[in-house]
């Protein structure tokens, strides 16, 4: 898409199959061990809860670097030296929401572009059946840019068709890490040991996805991190915007 046309994705008032079941976190952790998360981290995403998400509106790829350069020029920031067509990354929470805000203007749509929050961002890759990948349970190289793809990099928008949520979205896993609008908290009913704020990471809003340089793990459509690096580029942080369902 360009700065003036969004290829949003439509996705229906539904339930969300939310996180993780507590009784399974330590199953999730043995699974992905040889990554080297610590089991504490997968108790973010417990317990699992049945969430009715409203409809609402998502763009099927993320933001780009051609997409970004022209609020960058108009807004006087830093052009990313990147394809075009790949995701802009090194970004933060507040650049995001102001791009959001200067599009919603440009567009005449003035405040109805933002970020997705965390329940939307994992309805639109989950679907209705709580699935592990945004394509199903089963992990598959070349579905994803991730650490395990070897790119090293980011790739062009849209690479992994194979990898589309069960609504069409596209590089809901990996390629880049993406922000949401919620800032952490544990989930209501979570285990007792689940941490109420984060003190690692600098900003305490969520992001999802994970990037090419993340291991398969954050892949996964429950998991929730953050942004451990104050380097967002080198981490791969961007986003992907979201809005209220289109009502006309």
């Amino acid at each position: 898409m360009d700065a003036e046309v969004v290829d949003w994705v439509e996705v229906p008032d539904g339930w969300l199959l939310r996180g993780t079941p507590a009784e399974a976190v330590a199953e999730v952790a043995e699974r992905y061990a040889r990554t080297g998360v610590p089991v504490e981290w997968y108790r973010k995403e417990a317990p699992r809860s049945r969430v009715r998400v409203a409809a609402f509106r998502i763009a099927r790829t993320q933001v780009t670097v051609g997409e970004w350069a022209s609020f960058a020029r108009a807004t006087g920031r830093p052009l990313p030296q990147a394809p075009a067509d790949h995701p802009v990354t090194g970004v933060t929470w507040e650049a995001a929401t102001a791009y959001c805000r200067w599009l919603g203007e440009r567009l005449g749509t003035p405040g109805q572009i933002r970020l997705p929050a965390e329940d939307e961002w994992e309805r639109a890759a989950r679907g209705d059946d709580g699935r592990e990948f945004p394509w199903g349970d089963t992990y598959r190289t070349g579905f994803a840019n991730l650490v395990d793809l070897g790119l090293g990099t980011t790739a062009p928008v849209g690479s992994f068709p194979g990898g589309a949520s069960p609504y069409g979205v596209l590089d809901l896993a990996g390629n880049a890490d993406e922000w949401t609008s919620t800032r952490y908290a544990p989930y209501p009913g979570a285990p007792a040991e689940v941490p109420v704020t984060e003190e690692w990471a600098f900003d305490p809003h969520i992001t999802r996805g994970g990037a090419f340089c993340h291991d398969i793990d954050l892949a996964r459509c429950a998991r929730r991190h953050g942004a451990y690096e104050r380097d967002l580029t080198a981490i791969g942080v961007g986003f992907r915007l979201a809005a209220d369902a289109d009502t006309r």
